[in-house]
């Protein structure tokens, strides 16, 4: 095998012309174990079209070789051109000692095309033919899981699972844990992430070990395994949220806080984290750090409709009502796509005593919040000071209907109606 070397050593100096020289010549005349060989290694390094080329010579000689039709469908299902692999793995005999590795590869195949009942059809094939294969059974784990199969998933890792902890560089402990923490069933997948990281220390598996620990309620431990991994890779962006979430599950307020801040320098660009940073901010009574963080959050998405209301509530307490106008006028906010800015412009404008304009905006909040109590105590009240009492009163009637038990609105009512008799 000199002559393959030799091609190897000429790629690996950069001297390409002459390789392909050499290439050529194997091309040729070489023998169909050299023109095997060098596709093997041409497929593996990148060289498709070369290796491509021997194979095709090849199978002129050989036409039904399993292997070389393996080898073929390979290098197509590396240059892009999958419908064209399963065409050439389809000729393979169910007699050859290659077909049950057609099979996995065409389950494979058709499941990247999004043909699920083909691809399970194919692996239960070749689990019929080669049953103690347990990279079947793994294939039929993780196609089941991409179909949100579950329990048929866990059962195939399981059965993995009894023969080895790592296949395909895959935790089979982690991916079980995953599983069941995608369901719901956050103890059980605890158990699996404690096992998982017994075998190895992974920081996806320790990320997935602290999330599922925050889903299952227990936060000082969320905190614990979010901390270890910030301590081993700082710059893994998304645990910072969550680990804010826990310190304020714990009502440790400025723990969430620092979180938020340690976060916004490794990642600049999360709206969620800006965001968040201001509602703690905000629990804290920092106002104006509450302000700066959702302003940074609607700088990165102007859009961002929970980040502008709830900077709109702080712009209320504060009683900036031209900050409220201007905010939604800048971001360019569509009322009609979101209520509660027309709530909020009323209670602007009110506030600005420019009435006529407030009165437009309650009469169109009102189609969306006809059935909100503070909504109609607000309106109502504006509609009292605008001496609009017949209408106030029908708010009040409204409010009463929901409520009768409230003093408050029955009194209102009362003097309302007193007032048009």
């Amino acid at each position: 095998m000199d002559r393959v070397n030799k091609i190897l050593n000429l790629l690996e100096t950069g001297q390409h012309k002459e390789a392909l020289a050499e290439y050529n010549d194997v091309l040729n005349s070489g023998s169909h174990e050299e023109k095997f060989l060098l596709a093997e290694e041409l497929f593996q390094y990148g060289f498709l079209d070369e290796a491509k080329g021997l194979i095709e010579k090849l199978l002129t000689v050989f036409p039904e070789e399993g292997e070389l039709l393996i080898l073929l469908a390979e290098i197509l299902v590396e240059a892009g051109e999958e419908e064209e692999a399963i065409l050439v793995l389809e000729k393979i005999s169910t007699q050859d000692a290659n077909f049950g590795q057609s099979l996995l590869i065409l389950a494979d195949l058709y499941q990247m095309e999004g043909l699920y009942e083909v691809s399970e059809n194919k692996l239960l094939q070749a689990k019929e033919l080669l049953p103690d294969e347990i990279i079947i059974d793994f294939a039929l784990a993780e196609l089941y899981g991409e179909q949100g199969e579950i329990l048929k998933a866990l059962n195939a890792y399981e059965t993995v699972l009894k023969e080895t902890n790592e296949l395909a560089g895959i935790n089979l402990n982690s991916r079980i844990a995953e599983l069941l923490s995608a369901s719901g069933k956050f103890e059980e997948a605890l158990t699996y992430y404690d096992q998982a990281l017994n075998d190895k220390l992974e920081l996806n598996t320790l990320f997935g070990y602290a999330f599922t620990a925050l889903q299952a309620g227990y936060n000082r431990t969320a905190i614990e395994k979010f901390e270890e991994l910030k301590e081993l890779d700082p710059e893994y962006h998304s645990l910072y949220l969550p680990l804010a979430s826990a310190y304020e599950r714990e009502e440790e307020l400025e723990n969430s806080l620092k979180t938020i801040q340690e976060g916004t320098k490794q990642d600049e660009f999360n709206k969620e984290l800006f965001f968040q940073g201001g509602k703690i901010a905000l629990k804290l009574g920092k106002e104006v750090e509450a302000e700066m963080y959702f302003r940074e959050s609607l700088g990165l998405d102007p859009g961002f409709i929970e980040a502008a209301l709830t900077l709109n509530k702080l712009f209320l307490k504060q009683e900036r009502y031209e900050e409220i106008v201007q905010l939604i006028s800048e971001l360019g906010l569509m009322e009609e796509d979101e209520p509660q800015l027309l709530w909020d412009s009323a209670l602007a404008y009110e506030g600005l005593e420019d009435y006529s304009q407030a009165l437009d905006k309650y009469e169109s909040a009102y189609t969306y919040f006809k059935n909100n109590e503070a909504f109609l105590l607000d309106y109502g009240y504006f509609l009292i000071e605008e001496g609009k009492n017949d209408l106030a009163a029908e708010i009040f009637r409204q409010l009463v209907k929901k409520d009768p038990t409230n003093t408050e609105y029955v009194d209102v009512l009362e003097r309302l109606t007193d007032r048009e008799e």
